[in-house]
């Protein structure tokens, strides 16, 4: 540890619907304050048609929304905490790219742009370029060299290329102005100092790695050739993309004056180079190896690390990917996850709560006294549905249902996959249908099967403090201890604690952590009993996906 006194790092987390600032003592791991801010035009539900599976954010939500979520945290933090801030770290959803021109300015941005979608960030669930991301897949196949053995073997629509091959073939306008394209990870780093221009702009291992098929072996990038041969739409592109990249406790550069005053920050402040949340979340949650950290947010991404020794040179199928260095230096980073988890519980609750908000109820209360009604209903639903489903018996249901309705991520990604429920009686009501929802899994098995070792599990992320119904079935599922994590920005802590790295208050990512990483609140241990029940069960589960893979 270093000898600086009073020193605070500050984390960003760009969510799917907000930004969270969280203000961290270096020395004591206290977390100091934090400060939340709901990007208002995605809000309004400005720039997305779900239907067509097109979830665009306005690079002026990311912008606006750090200032003012970076100002209001001064009015919670004590005084002079500003001043006494020593490196701040981003990380983001991802991969969620951005087109921007020869000067390195994000395309929407520019007034031309301001309200055209396709020249705005897609967002990690978009899901736009399925088609996109079949081909890059089946060009990797045919390759000399496969370059997707990295990233699980097979690319995903939720991807950097997938995503920008699908804007140039069908935006004519944004196809002659863009120049290179960027992760929002990287983007908004380089805003903070000043190296957003293509000759100067430097890219993160995190975002690289796992999803712009970066690797060290192949000099960066797979060669222009193979990205003709997928599209020339693709052509040159590759080579305005940064061959070096920096693990995320590298110094990237200093704040601007533009924003320190933004801010409120000095010119001295450290910026370190960016990191999707779930990595960073990773971090602030103490990741080892043997140890997979899984954040439960709208999407679930799972994270763990292995030694070189471990990996060798074995490619681990059907993953997000293993990058050198992503989630911690000196260990190689795994990613994997799922498309939707709270994302399908919502989905649940506005499916079983549908005719409360819609039927025309005037005749019976007044529409303020049906409004409280509703918020009730949003507050409760899932509580009551979990503590109903909690009473059933392990396989008393016989419904199986797949987590896939927002495609699969993890194993084999594959967004075009639908999700299916099987087993449905008229005796099946809503408990038992949600008890179906919240058994599915195949994720941890998968790591399994490719001998990577998974001991234990670290849930960061709201639903992990927030239902113990649905925890306690994920310890029986997947027959093993999860710990939920006190913290409430785990990523955000995670980003402070790169910040504090590459801010040399400490030498290295695993020192930080020592101090930084957050306590234990909970430990949920399986029932033997129903494990072993879930294990049979999830035979079940496998019949009901491969059905769904032959049929789609």
């Amino acid at each position: 540890m270093s000898n600086v006194l009073g020193s605070y790092a500050l984390g960003l987390d760009y969510g799917s619907d907000s930004v969270r600032a969280l203000l961290v003592d270096t020395q004591s791991g206290a977390e100091v304050a934090t400060n939340v801010v709901y990007y208002p035009r995605w809000k309004k539900g400005l720039y997305c048609v779900p239907a067509k599976n097109q979830f665009r954010q306005h690079p002026l939500d990311y912008i606006e929304s750090l200032i003012e979520v970076v100002q209001g945290l001064w009015a919670k933090a004590p005084a002079g905490a500003a001043a006494n801030v020593c490196g701040l770290s981003f990380d983001t959803t991802g991969s969620t790219p951005i087109a921007v021109d020869e000067a390195g300015v994000a395309l929407a941005l520019k007034e031309e742009f301001s309200s055209n979608p396709n020249a705005m960030f897609l967002l990690w669930k978009d899901h736009s370029a399925i088609l996109e991301a079949q081909q890059i897949t089946a060009a990797s196949k045919v390759a000399k060299e496969n370059y997707l053995k990295y990233e699980g073997g097979i690319y995903s629509s939720e991807w950097f290329w997938a995503k920008a091959l699908y804007v140039l073939r069908h935006d004519t306008e944004v196809r002659q102005a863009a120049y290179s394209w960027v992760e929002h990870c990287d983007w908004i780093t380089a805003l903070m100092t000043g190296t957003t221009h293509p000759k100067i702009y430097k890219a993160g291992r995190c975002a690289s790695g796992h999803k712009v098929m970066w690797h060290e072996s192949w000099n960066g990038y797979p060669p222009n050739e193979f990205f003709i041969d997928i599209d020339p739409l693709l052509d040159g592109i590759r080579d305005r993309l940064p061959v070096e990249t920096c693990t995320s406790d590298k110094v990237c550069g200093t704040l601007t004056p533009e924003w320190a005053s933004n801010l409120g920050l000095s010119t001295d402040v450290i910026v370190s180079f960016g990191a999707f949340d779930c990595h960073a979340g990773a971090v602030g949650a103490n990741v080892k190896e043997g140890v997979l950290t899984k954040v439960m947010g709208t999407s679930t991404c799972d994270i763990t690390v292995a030694s070189y020794e471990d990996i060798g040179s074995r490619c681990i199928k059907g993953i997000c990917g293993q990058v050198d260095g992503s989630v911690m230096p000196g260990l190689i980073g795994l990613e994997a996850g799922q498309s939707a988890f709270g994302d399908l519980y919502a989905w649940f609750k506005d499916l079983t709560t549908w005719p409360i908000k819609n039927i025309n109820t005037s005749a019976l209360f007044d529409e303020e006294v049906k409004a409280k009604l509703i918020v009730q209903l949003e507050d409760e639903t899932l509580t009551e549905l979990g503590n109903a489903a909690a009473t059933i018996p392990v396989g008393d249901t016989g419904i199986v249902a797949l987590d896939w309705i927002n495609g699969r991520r993890t194993p084999d990604a594959d967004q075009s996959v639908s999700m299916a429920i099987s087993g449905l009686t008229m005796g099946s009501h809503a408990p038992q249908v949600f008890k179906a929802l919240v058994e599915a899994r195949a994720i941890i098995e998968r790591f399994k099967e490719e001998g990577v070792r998974i001991d234990q599990v670290v849930t960061i992320g709201g639903i992990s403090k927030k239902s113990d119904f649905i925890m306690q079935t994920c310890a029986d599922v997947w027959n093993c201890n999860i710990d939920v994590l006190e913290s409430e920005q785990s990523c955000a802590l995670g980003a402070a604690i790169y910040a504090a790295t590459a801010a040399g208050v400490y030498p290295d990512v695993l020192s930080a952590q020592a101090v930084m990483a957050s306590n234990v609140a909970k430990t949920y241990a399986p029932n033997l009993a129903n494990a072993e029940k879930y294990q049979a069960l999830y035979q079940a589960y496998l019949a009901l996906g491969h059905y769904v893979d032959g049929v789609k």
